[in-house]
C-alpha cells in the first residue's frame, strides 16, 4: 500500500515522541500490506474498527494514539486522515474528519 501524508505523522510524532516508533511501525506494515477488503485489515489489526466511506480506525500504543485513515482497495493508497491522542480522538467525527 502507499501511504498518504506520512509528514503529518511526522508532526504528530514531533510533538508526541512516545508515538513515533508505534507510528513508523503502522507505515512499515502499511506498505508491505497488499488489502484488498477491510478483512483483509481486520486479519493484520485485529483491533481496527472499519467504519463507513473506506474508513478505518486503527488503534497504537496500546491505544494511547488513534489513526483514522480512508483506504482506496483498488489502487492500493492509504489516505490519512487523522492522527491524534485517545483523548484528542474522542473530540472529533472519524466518519468525516479531513486532515488539515
Amino acid at each position: 500500500m502507499r501511504v498518504i501524508a506520512i509528514s503529518s505523522l511526522r508532526k504528530f510524532w514531533a510533538q508526541y515522541p512516545n508515538c513515533e516508533q508505534p507510528l513508523k511501525a503502522w507505515v512499515d506494515e502499511a506498505r508491505q500490506a497488499s488489502w484488498l477488503t477491510p478483512a483483509d485489515i481486520k486479519a493484520q489489526f485485529a483491533s481496527a474498527s472499519i467504519l463507513k466511506r473506506r474508513r478505518v480506525v486503527f488503534n497504537l500504543k496500546g491505544n494511547h494514539c488513534r489513526l483514522v485513515a480512508a483506504i482506496a482497495y483498488r489502487t492500493g493508497i492509504v489516505y490519512v486522515k487523522f492522527v491524534g491522542t485517545h483523548a484528542q480522538y474522542d473530540l472529533i467525527d472519524a466518519d468525516t474528519i479531513e486532515m488539515e
